[in-house]
């Protein structure tokens, strides 16, 4: 920033010079009649210039390049400032170099660097920055040390913040440290010279942090004190909106900050504060609570208007009809606003006759308006329950007119279970189809059946009105195979069936035309030895029905194994023992070894049967 100072003429300071012993002659003459000679031997000085010269030098400073002496300012213009360091001349320094000082004033003592005693103009030439420079560190760890206030100048913004001269030095103003409340514009800082507190250094990368905002919260912290002794509660104030947050509003009350908590800004419900103020607005409030000692305030915007309940129709009663909006909704049901602070909760048990379980946002969504039935009413406590399912008829009243017993239906499965399938004839009314029911086959899982959001014919079975619960059936709307497999499939029947699985046990499942067929493994042995594998067509003969298993009990070694066939073979293997035997004791004479060996050779084969 350039220094904003009127121009003034430079005026000279030189020190005061004393009457030399001997008066010297100031009489003129001419170039051409200078007597060089008597100067040379010092007439001109009356016999002693040595003596005037050590009087001369006595009213002059001990001034040598490259120190950093103290000087008086003795003239100041736009352009240049004059200083006196009490050398024979004085020196011109740059007005640029004095602009973090604007109030700068002639007779101001400064700290100059001599760069030079004499240019090639006979000029000593000074430096005010250059003398800052080499003192600012010891100049900045001074005033932190001593918590002084420092003056800077404000160069140019960066990234988070504004970049200080002080001293010298580049220090960093954090844009949170410029002021108490948040700061929009940056900019309109840059070029102008403030006062600072350095908050922190660090000596190692000589990096300076200064606070503007330090020295307002100082004052602030008195203010405070003696506002906040002042306040009441229930005391109504003016104040500006100072900062949104998504919590709540501060509002600044002069001095002083209150918070308007995001509860306190309305009766009705709000999403966000700055629905309902925005930033630098003028606002009344009213103190709800305040803390002397942490020096906080809550303060409140809703309470200085009647609440939405006082003012709610009268005459509103349970079982009336009402409008709204859907304001809020949460698995267990949805808010429902009225009017302005006005609410209502229809709970999820409350959208439906259906008795499953269901959340709210399967029949709601934020933004809906619906219209409700007032199922309960409070207006002490300022609750209020709503029901949407009452405004259309509850199809269980007339259950039995709509689905009769024995009657066919088309249901939708909402949900498959261990112990049954829930199917929805429509929406309220569901009935459960028991594993029994579903198939005439042998009960197996009703995953294996039926999927989730599939059509089912059914046809109800009964009702329970009480327990609002239907039983469906499916199997019954199918003819019932077992009326013809008693028929088809008796006891000592004969049939060929191809084996559809071996478990790991070797127990066969065979397929019969719907039905399910079992063999044992031990009825699966080939005559020649050998098992049968699954996939194979094999001769079977049904052994018994499980009518209450809905099973066919079979076996394939009954078909060659029969009872005649047994006897047969088991003469004839007598009788061929028997002859054996009697060959043997006719020829033995006397037992020898080579007998014993014949013996039980024999033996092994009759016991195998051979």
């Amino acid at each position: 920033m350039k220094t904003n100072v009127e121009e003034a003429p430079v005026v000279e300071a030189t020190p005061a010079v004393e009457e030399p012993a001997k008066v010297i002659s100031n009489k003129s003459v001419a170039p051409e009649e200078f007597d060089w000679d008597a100067f040379e031997n010092e007439d001109v000085y009356g016999g002693d210039r040595s003596a005037v010269e050590a009087q001369y030098a006595q009213t002059l400073s001990n001034i040598n390049a490259g120190e950093v002496v103290e000087g008086v300012v003795s003239a100041i213009s736009k352009r240049e400032i004059v200083v006196n360091i009490g050398y024979k001349s004085e020196g011109v320094i740059m007005a640029p170099e004095f602009r973090y000082n604007p109030e700068l004033a002639v007779g101001d003592k400064v700290e100059v660097f001599v760069e030079s005693t004499e240019d090639k103009k006979g000029q000593l030439i000074l430096s005010h920055k250059k003398a800052r420079q080499l003192r600012s560190w010891d100049m900045v760890n001074d005033a932190f040390n001593k918590d002084e206030i420092v003056k800077g100048y404000v160069k140019t913004r960066t990234k988070g913040g504004m970049i200080v001269d002080v001293f010298g030095i580049e220090a960093f103003l954090p844009g949170s440290q410029i002021d108490v409340k948040p700061i929009r514009d940056y900019d309109q800082f840059v070029d102008t010279t403030m006062d600072f507190k350095i908050v922190k250094i660090n000596p190692e990368f000589h990096n300076v942090v200064v606070s503007h905002k330090a020295l307002i919260e100082a004052e602030l912290e008195a203010q405070k004190s003696e506002i906040i002794s002042k306040l009441d509660k229930g005391q109504v104030l003016e104040g500006t909106v100072k900062n949104i947050t998504n919590y709540g509003v501060f509002v600044d009350l002069g001095g002083v900050d209150g918070l308007i908590h995001i509860t306190d800004l309305s009766w009705g419900r709000v999403n966000h504060p700055e629905e309902v103020v925005t930033l630098d607005e003028k606002i009344n409030v009213v103190i709800l609570n305040f803390d002397e000692t942490k020096k906080r305030i809550a303060l409140g915007l809703k309470q200085l208007t009647p609440h939405p309940w006082t003012a709610l129709d009268p005459d509103l009663k349970v079982g009336d009809k009402v409008k709204g909006k859907v304001v809020l909704i949460a698995d267990y049901g949805a808010f429902i606003e009225i009017e302005p602070g006005v609410e209502g909760l229809i709970h999820v048990s409350e959208m439906s006759w259906s008795p499953r379980l269901r959340i709210a946002q399967d029949f709601l969504k934020v933004g809906d308006e619906v219209e409700a039935q007032v199922l309960t009413l409070d207006r002490d406590e300022k609750k209020m329950s709503l029901g949407i399912k009452q405004l259309t008829p509850n199809p269980w009243d007339s259950i039995r007119e709509k689905y009769p017993v024995g009657a066919k239906y088309e249901a939708l499965v909402r949900n498959v279970t261990n112990f049954g399938v829930f199917a929805e004839l429509e929406e309220g009314v569901e009935g459960l189809l028991r594993p029994g029911d579903l198939s005439w086959n042998k009960p197996t899982h009703p995953s294996e059946l039926v999927k989730v959001g599939e059509k089912i014919e059914v046809i109800i079975l009964d009702i329970d009105e009480a327990n609002r619960k239907l039983s469906l059936g499916h199997k019954q709307l199918l003819p019932n195979p077992w009326d013809e497999i008693e028929a088809k499939y008796t006891v000592g029947a004969q049939i060929e069936a191809v084996i559809e699985s071996i478990d790991e046990k070797g127990n066969a499942k065979v397929q019969l035309e719907g039905i399910d067929g079992t063999c044992s493994a031990k009825d699966l042995v080939k005559e020649d030895g050998t098992t049968a594998a699954a996939g194979e067509t094999v001769a079977f003969k049904v052994v018994s029905l499980k009518k209450q298993n809905k099973v066919v009990v079979l076996s394939h070694v009954k078909t060659y194994a029969s009872p005649e066939k047994k006897a047969e073979k088991a003469a004839s293997e007598s009788a061929a023992t028997n002859k054996a035997v009697k060959m043997i004791n006719s020829n033995v004479e006397k037992t020898t070894l080579g007998d014993i060996d014949a013996l039980a050779a024999l033996k092994e084969k009759l016991e195998k049967g051979e």
